[in-house]
């Protein structure tokens, strides 16, 4: 099963890179983007059909290794 899983900054910390970006997309002329927050993508690809059993074992990935979840939020999206 293919999973993805997106981890972004918790809402509230500082994100220097997403700053970065921003006025680096100012300088190259594009008007108009607001706050920039980035974030990290994962892909997966696991050895496991059940949803439930897949989604408890990126939750326990995403707790245990990849994500910070002091100041990262992370989202799976699973695709059979």
């Amino acid at each position: 099963m293919k999973v993805k899983v997106h981890i972004t900054l918790k809402p509230g910390v500082l994100d220097p890179q997403g700053k970065a970006i921003g006025h680096a997309l100012e300088s190259l002329g594009f008007k108009g983007v607001g706050d920039v927050r980035q974030g990290k993508f994962i892909e997966l690809d696991i050895a496991e059909n059940d949803p439930g059993a897949a989604r408890a074992q990126v939750e326990d990935m995403c707790a245990r290794l990849l994500a910070n979840t002091v100041i990262e939020n992370y989202d799976i999206e699973l695709q059979s």
